[in-house]
């Protein structure tokens, strides 16, 4: 609230029983990355060695199309466009004549493209696909500036966020399942330290912040949990293509883990947006209804709730679905039984992933409102503010307008100490002078 408004400090009681969860949790959080944390011998296959096949950057100077060879019977005819030839200066100022990619999928190139070259030991090229960099790097730069413009300081602070995340994702996660770490427990430390350090960072150090925490925590450990007894019940072992079954089978990477471990980061992604957003909006009622208790607070922020989870689930849904659009194109064109198709381990276990993951969504609403009610309502107790008479029907019947109203409305003025005595109007009422004259007409007087 404003200066001067007398509210009691924050519960003592409050803040040290959320300290005693989160001081903890901090800590074992960092003992986990310290005794996790990879020393650089990744394991690789049996069969895996430093490779002679070097990439390289180059750009397309020239491109000579010819006629394309006739196909055998039976084959797809190739491409017109990528019959031919192209002269490619390689970086570094050579130039060499190149033969265009063709075959089923083959990518177009023109001059003028920038493209990557695959050189062997020998000194060859073969061109290998075109060169994203530079349009990566503006996509990036018009984010950043989105971002920024937008959130201002708040938009810096999530974009440095969201490089911390990418780090420990690619410094800690990845490498740590490569080095022969359970992959659970890993995905469990990596995404307790994300949390913590992402969501302070961007949301501050605050009550409402540490209940989001606190509801994310709570939320994460029943996805797990969930996700655990999910996969058992349903037989799902992690492997439903060529990539896990290797990953399996070469680096002796436990795939069931892995998919524990992805289930516990993605449902992390979504978690954060609906904590954070239930633990300041029940901040923000609290200060806009100081007489509010923890009922009327977990109600009001409840429907917020339930009205976001209504669309993060359709939201959850079609992401899963875009993402396996052509796994669920090549079923429709197999004229599959919509039964088998469901019941195939790669559909399955998208299946489990969302309604798991849903669930973790669920309950992250009550969990966190309770929480952030629990503290907003300890911050602003009813009986502890004082108040002049006709104080709280004045904030019943502005921020409740449905509220039964005694006497004429009232709201409040800017400065939460100062209440004007009518409304509409907000001009001080005037005071008559010793004659009973009104001041009004005193000022005329005088003139």
């Amino acid at each position: 609230m404003g200066a001067g408004h007398a509210h009691p400090p924050s519960s003592r009681r409050t803040v040290m029983a959320g300290l005693a969860v989160l001081v903890p949790l901090a800590i074992i959080t960092l003992a986990g990355l310290l005794w996790l944390w990879p020393d650089g011998q990744v394991s690789t296959a049996p069969s895996g060695g430093p490779s002679s096949v070097q990439r390289v950057t180059g750009t397309i100077t020239g491109v000579t199309l010819k006629k394309c060879p006739a196909a055998p019977e039976g084959a797809p005819q190739p491409d017109p466009a990528t019959c031919g030839n192209a002269d490619v200066r390689v970086e570094g100022g050579q130039s060499v004549t190149l033969r265009l990619p063709s075959g089923p999928g083959a990518q177009h190139f023109a001059a003028g493209d920038d493209v990557i070259l695959l050189r062997d030991a020998d000194g060859h090229h073969q061109i290998s696909d075109h060169d994203r960099s530079t349009p990566l790097w503006l996509f990036g730069a018009a984010f950043a500036l989105a971002v920024i413009a937008f959130g201002r300081w708040r938009g810096v602070t999530a974009l440095v966020g969201l490089a911390v995340t990418f780090v420990l994702l690619l410094t800690f996660v990845i490498p740590g399942i490569l080095e022969g770490e359970p992959p659970l427990l890993v995905a469990i430390v990596g995404a307790s330290a994300i949390m913590l350090l992402v969501l302070y960072l961007t949301h501050g150090f605050s009550l409402a912040t540490s209940m989001a925490v606190l509801g994310t925590l709570a939320s994460l450990a029943l996805t797990g949990l969930l996700s655990y007894g999910a996969l058992g019940f349903a037989r799902l072992n992690g492997i439903t293509d060529d990539s896990a079954l290797a990953l399996d089978m070469s680096l002796k990477i436990d795939t069931q883990g892995l998919l524990l471990a992805s289930i516990i980061i993605g449902a992390l992604g979504v978690l954060d947006d609906v904590t954070v957003t239930q633990a300041v909006t029940v901040a923000e009622l609290a200060h806009a209804n100081p007489s509010y208790g923890f009922a009327r607070l977990y109600r009001a922020a409840g429907r917020i709730g339930r009205a976001h989870i209504a669309s993060v689930i359709n939201t959850i849904i079609l992401a899963y679905a875009g993402a396996s659009l052509p796994l669920l194109l090549l079923f429709s064109i197999g004229r599959q039984p919509l039964g088998e198709v469901l019941t195939t381990p790669v559909i399955a276990q998208e299946i489990v992933r969302s309604i798991v993951g849903t669930l973790g969504l669920i309950a992250a609403v009550p969990i966190t409102t309770a929480l952030a009610a629990l503290t907003a309502s300890r911050h602003h107790p009813e009986e502890d503010v004082q108040e002049p008479p006709g104080r709280r029907d004045a904030q019943e019947s502005f921020f409740a307008p449905h509220a039964h109203q005694h006497g004429p409305a009232q709201r409040p003025s800017e400065r939460p100490d100062e209440w004007p005595t009518a409304w509409p109007s907000d001009r001080p009422a005037e005071q008559p002078d010793a004659g009973g004259r009104p001041a009004r007409h005193r000022r005329r007087t005088r003139t």
